[in-house]
């Protein structure tokens, strides 16, 4: 507790003394649309698919994944950084299940 604390502290004392604050742009002076802020419907529903998959396995489920994966040890690697999820379907493709 006492580090959460500490650190919300900190982080508060950053931002008041940060002078880079950005000015607000008018509406006339905005920059246009990048490329990419859009993404096509069906990627969009694949990454949906992709996070409603991931709330749906079971304990049991991710265990068997963990283990497949850690058989491999690229995907293990991966799994670390970026999940379970992202690292079987990567490595092997779509969850079976």
């Amino acid at each position: 507790m006492k580090t959460f604390i500490v650190l919300v502290l900190c982080s508060l004392a950053v931002y008041m003394t940060s002078d880079a604050a950005p000015d607000p742009q008018p509406a006339a002076d905005a920059p246009a649309l990048e490329e990419g802020l859009f993404v096509e419907k069906d990627e969009a529903s694949a990454v949906v698919r992709q996070k409603r998959a991931a709330a749906e396995l079971s304990l049991a489920q991710l265990e068997s994944l963990k283990e497949v994966c850690e058989a491999n040890m690229a995907c293990e690697h991966m799994m670390d950084t970026n999940g379970i999820i992202a690292a079987y379907t990567a490595y092997y493709g779509p969850i079976p299940y």
